[in-house]
């Protein structure tokens, strides 16, 4: 498999402009484990060899352990997560397969478990990820 359009050589501002949202998520207050969780699940369903690559790289650097790496696309079968990790990512599946929809159930947990200010950056990690996944996917990026 070939790259294909580097869009960060060829429309530099664009690529900032999602680097801004990186530096936004780099200063909020959220369990950092949390955040790697998000953007690996994300990249799980959206199959983006390239962020799963770095993310379990990143989340193994802070602390993330590979049975609970291994498990996570089957998080539902195995007691390894918390009841906030549990809830962050059934809200990253369904923000992350959108046309489903968001369930009230699961907004209703996660608001009852987050802050407003967290549950506004849980949602901002999941659409961040997401986006970097189809920026991945479709131009190929290639992991290595």
């Amino acid at each position: 498999m070939e790259n294909r359009i580097n869009i960060q050589q060829v429309e530099p501002a664009a690529y900032q402009a999602m680097f801004g949202l990186e530096k936004y998520l780099s200063t909020i207050k959220l369990d950092p484990i949390l955040l790697e969780l998000i953007k690996m699940r994300a990249s799980q369903i959206n199959g983006c060899a390239f962020c799963l690559n770095m993310h379990s790289i990143d989340a193994r650097k802070i602390g993330e352990t590979e049975q609970r790496l291994y498990l996570l696309n089957a998080w539902r079968e195995t007691t390894l997560f918390t009841e906030r990790e549990e809830v962050v990512l059934a809200l990253t599946e369904q923000v992350t397969l959108i046309s489903n929809h968001v369930s009230d159930e699961i907004y209703d947990k996660a608001a009852g478990l987050f802050s407003e200010q967290e549950l506004a950056q849980i949602i901002m990690a999941i659409v961040t990820i997401n986006a970097w996944n189809r920026i991945a996917i479709t131009s190929k990026l290639m992991v290595g």
